[in-house]
């Protein structure tokens, strides 16, 4: 989606749109991160408004995603909603140069031209939103570390195993706390 900054005036004016989920998909294969991928188009609703040059967007993005879990390795199906707010500078300005990331630097971008392209901006958000690790579910007991199993769908039949018997003379040892 792309915005005239004509168009952009004091007055706050809503709009909503669906982003494609190709291009965000084509970024999560090709990036560290493969186990993500989007299910469908991004729902997008923002309100946007200018203070002198500065731009201001404040929204929510909807999303399906699909990941494979890093525990199971089952594949799995979670919403995305995400609100977000930006504030876009015009370049000129020169405050690209300083370096360093600060706190503030999720919700500031600069802008170059007439036109905003609210589309990389979006897909940045939904890319945040994602967790570092996927898991199907908080308390998901993984794979049995013998015999594959999927510890969540029900209990192996392996033995528990024996500890090293080079170390059972440490049991013996007492600590004497002070």
């Amino acid at each position: 989606m792309k915005l005239r900054l004509e168009d952009i005036t004091a007055e706050a004016k809503e709009i909503a749109f669906v982003e494609p989920e190709m291009e965000i998909n084509q970024i999560l294969t090709q990036g560290p991160v493969r186990e993500y991928r989007v299910e469908g188009p991004i729902a997008v609703s923002v309100s946007h408004y200018r203070a002198g040059t500065d731009l201001f967007f404040e929204g929510r993005l909807k999303a399906q995603t699909g990941a494979t879990c890093a525990r199971c390795a089952e594949d799995f199906n979670t919403p995305n909603d995400r609100p977000f707010r930006l504030v876009m500078a015009p370049r000129s300005i020169g405050m690209d140069t300083e370096p360093g990331l600060r706190a503030d630097d999720l919700e500031f971008s600069l802008y170059d031209g007439d036109m905003i392209d609210l589309g990389p901006l979006i897909r940045e958000q939904l890319l945040l939103s994602l967790p570092t690790r996927p898991l199907c579910r908080d308390d998901c007991r993984g794979l049995c570390p013998h015999c594959g199993i999927n510890l969540n769908r029900g209990q192996c039949q392996c033995r528990a195993a024996q500890p090293d018997s080079r170390f059972a003379v440490l049991r013996s040892l007492k600590i004497v706390r002070r």
